[in-house]
């Protein structure tokens, strides 16, 4: 009888962990609309980062990952958008086209600092699609 409970006790911690490492990459979700960036986190440990990115929206987004000190609402603009060779802007990196409806994933190397997620297409930061994320 001991010998049953100790492999119902084992079966269940197996089935627990595969099922928090099951499906999911750990990532940071990050969602997508017209016109919003909206993180499931704000913060994340500093190395490899991932952005699960989800276009809640019909039109076609991009996903930039900036490192800045300014406001995420504070990014120099040019004619189309935020300026991504201002000085105090730093992108690290993006995903240039995440189509209506879609998923897609980014991982970044990220240091300790602060930075801005955008979507640049024209006039969409100015609507709104930005928000802060700070790597510790």
């Amino acid at each position: 009888m001991h010998v049953r409970r100790a492999v119902a006790v084992a079966s269940i911690g197996a089935l627990t962990l595969l099922s928090a490492c099951g499906g999911d990459s750990g990532g940071v979700g990050v969602t997508l609309a017209d016109f919003s960036v909206t993180p499931d986190e704000n913060s994340a440990s500093a190395g490899d980062v991932t952005f699960d990115v989800t276009n809640d929206a019909e039109q076609s987004h991009e996903f930039v990952v900036i490192k800045t000190d300014l406001a995420e609402d504070q990014l120099p603009l040019d004619d189309e958008g935020v300026d991504e060779s201002a000085d105090g802007v730093e992108v690290v990196d993006e995903i240039e086209d995440v189509g209506g409806g879609s998923e897609q994933s980014l991982t970044v190397n990220l240091d300790a600092g602060s930075y801005v997620l955008i979507c640049n297409l024209p006039g969409h930061y100015a609507q709104g699609m930005h928000a802060a994320f700070t790597v510790s």
